[in-house]
């Protein structure tokens, strides 16, 4: 597993705690979390539910900003941007992949690969031309035409992980990326997840509740009540 030695060009968060306030009641998601992923770590994240697996990532993402505390993401602190200039930031440094595909069921692959490209303001030639490139790579340069409903729970996937790639981003968060498919398929994104993040010597930071899942990856980190408890290998 390749890593810089500069623990910037990652994740870094400094004491990051996320409350939340759900009618009286205040819900603390994370207790002053401290953690450092250097870039090209892969990493599971797991825990009991309501532990803040998915808050973390959230914050990870710049889907969702930390009560106190700092975020920063390859040198950059996240935590401080604006709404717009953290949309800008995660449009090209972050890729996302969920358990739920989230394709647009009118596009066909191709124009939902191609979203975040265009989002960008690129050039619609060149992210078209990208977006063929990146189907390819995830082996379904030959559905390239076939809208949402025609493929299987795989293929959706792997349109989903492709357009996450479209952009070359650095890091890629994953919430139960294959929560919703049968054991083989699972195996199957499993290691095109895997060996796409060796290849392009990406970030990933993976939310699972599936142990075996967890244990593939080279590291695992075990959250608890809105703490990080353990971090090493199962």
């Amino acid at each position: 597993m390749s890593q810089l030695k500069n623990p910037t060009l990652g994740i870094v968060l400094q004491n990051v705690h996320k409350v939340y306030k759900v009618a009286s009641n205040r819900v603390d998601a994370l207790c002053g979390v401290d953690l450092t992923i250097t870039q090209g770590c892969i990493a599971a994240l797991i825990g009991k539910s309501g532990a803040g697996k998915s808050t973390l990532l959230h914050i990870v993402g710049t889907l969702d900003t930390p009560t106190q505390g700092k975020v920063l993401l390859n040198g950059t602190d996240v935590s401080a941007l604006s709404d717009h200039a953290a949309s800008a930031f995660r449009n090209c440094t972050i890729g996302f992949v969920f358990q739920m595909n989230n394709l647009l069921p009118e596009f066909s692959a191709i124009e939902n690969v191609m979203l975040p490209g265009l989002i960008s303001g690129t050039n619609k030639g060149v992210v078209k031309e990208r977006a063929a490139e990146v189907l390819r790579s995830v082996g379904l340069s030959h559905r390239e035409s076939h809208r949402p409903g025609e493929l299987s729970g795989g293929e959706q996937q792997r349109v989903a992980i492709a357009r996450a790639l479209l952009m070359s981003p650095p890091l890629l968060l994953a919430d139960e990326p294959t929560g919703n498919l049968d054991r083989k398929t699972s195996l199957a994104i499993q290691d095109l997840l895997l060996q796409l993040c060796h290849d392009h010597n990406m970030t990933m930071l993976l939310v699972t509740h599936d142990l075996e899942l967890a244990k593939r990856l080279p590291e695992q980190i075990v959250m608890e009540d809105g703490r990080i408890v353990s971090r090493g290998n199962l």
